[in-house]
């Protein structure tokens, strides 16, 4: 993926709210990857999502993103998204 279609965000949350901002997240859309990293800054979980993820699918990944985040106190959200690509100069034709 070209970087320039990228752009991430961090966010730093209690692991009790580390759920609710991820299902938060996900409702956005343009959601590429999640990591969820502990206080120490230690990958402890790192979720790709694809489009073709919705519903009772995303179950599980709420379930496993809610046992790391019970893990630690503070958690950091990485999240990666995919930007669209701009057209051009700017000019409207």
């Amino acid at each position: 993926m070209n970087p320039e279609t990228q752009r991430t965000q961090e966010f730093q949350l209690n692991g009790d709210e580390v759920v609710a901002k991820v299902k938060e997240l996900i409702h956005e859309g343009n959601i590429r990857r999640i990591t969820i990293k502990n206080e120490d800054g230690r990958t402890m979980l790192e979720v790709p999502l694809t489009l073709g993820l919705i519903g009772a699918a995303l179950l599980p990944v709420f379930a496993a993103i809610g046992a790391a985040a019970a893990l630690a106190t503070r958690c950091t959200i990485v999240v990666e998204r995919d930007v669209p690509p701009t057209t051009g100069d700017g000019d409207a034709a």
